[in-house]
């Protein structure tokens, strides 16, 4: 297959351009061509002379893909499938509300982290997901126009990925890109340290880590990474940044029913983030085939919520979403993995 322009940032672009003998600003229109103008072929770049518009024709593809399916729930979330280029899956969901459209988009094919609450890390890891493959996740859905904010809350582990998340992030937000607000942006990690610290220095983007628990055995249980990676050490690596602006870091809190949801988890809790400018979001767990895990009830999880927001950490339950479609939270996990032909836009 030809290697697709769809995902390359503007530097690599102009050296495109370059290495085909055209002029430097080919890639700065290439830039716009691509990632501002929704263009479908190379013959609708017209500002490219008819020799440039051949060569990239007969050297390159877009790498633009529409979804496979589409299913929509009761609720008006979507969830869409997508090929990628080594013949297996990912899925996207699109989540709208009053005021803004979420979309999460996934950044591996599976997951090798192995979570007990997760329907991608039973899929195994299939493979990485590389830039394009990412931003096309974006563009190639209906509602790209209304897109407002962005969650790399997908399957997959960001920073098990983090050179291409970093340069899908950079398309996303650059001004020769989609030009959106890293603000906009949120990348969720079980708190890979080395990706972190990369993420920090190289993104402005917000940061969610999954936290689950704040007990060393019991996230341990939950979440093998918390060998490799123990949560006080992010917790450690997080306090030395400043999150007094505007960029913000978030907890994300999965709650079980007599797992995690007892008085000494709140208190621990609210030792481990102590002097740190946050937000927990508690989230309901809906079961998984081969999990012995259950969601904690209403009545707990409101007492749970009041109880972290009395000890000064703001603290809200996220709704549950897609739920008839298994595109809430932690239930991705497409079975597509067949080696499927890649339908190219037109």
């Amino acid at each position: 297959m030809k290697p697709a322009l769809f995902g390359k940032t503007l530097d690599e672009l102009i050296e495109i351009a370059r290495q085909l003998g055209l002029p430097k600003f080919t890639g700065t229109q290439l830039a716009q061509w691509l990632y501002q103008k929704d263009v479908t072929c190379f013959a609708d770049m017209t500002n490219l002379s008819k020799r440039a518009r051949a060569l990239l024709e007969e050297q390159y593809a877009l790498g633009l893909h529409e979804p496979t399916q589409v299913q929509t729930s009761q609720d008006g979330t979507k969830k869409y499938l997508f090929p990628t280029e080594t013949g297996k899956f990912i899925e996207t969901a699109m989540i709208p509300s009053d005021d803004r459209v979420t979309v999460c988009v996934s950044s591996q094919i599976g997951c090798k982290m192995g979570c007990l609450f997760c329907m991608t890390g039973k899929q195994g890891f299939q493979g990485q997901v590389s830039a394009g493959e990412i931003v096309n996740q974006v563009r190639s859905i209906m509602e790209r126009r209304q897109v407002t904010n962005l969650v790399y809350m997908g399957m997959g582990e960001p920073f098990d990925n983090l050179d291409e998340v970093l340069k899908s992030i950079d398309i996303f937000t650059a001004d020769w890109g989609f030009a959106m607000s890293p603000r906009r942006i949120t990348v969720s990690s079980v708190g890979i340290t080395p990706g972190l610290v990369r993420f920090l220095r190289e993104s402005e983007a917000h940061l969610a880590i999954s936290v689950h628990t704040p007990f060393h055995e019991e996230r341990q249980q939950l979440m093998p990474v918390q060998i490799a990676y123990p949560l006080q050490e992010v917790i450690d690596l997080i306090k030395q940044w400043d999150f007094s602006g505007q960029r913000r870091v978030s907890f994300e809190y999965i709650v079980f029913g007599g797992v995690n949801d007892t008085a000494r988890h709140v208190k621990e809790m609210s030792r481990l983030l102590a002097g740190i400018r946050c937000r927990i979001n508690l989230i309901r767990f809906h079961p998984i085939p081969g999990s012995p895990l259950q969601g904690t009830n209403e009545e707990t999880l409101a007492w749970f919520q009041d109880e972290l927001n009395k000890k000064g950490i703001i603290t809200t339950i996220r709704a549950s979403r897609g739920l008839d479609i298994y595109a809430a939270c932690g239930l991705l996990s497409t079975k597509a993995l067949s080696t499927a032909p890649l339908k190219s836009l037109p």
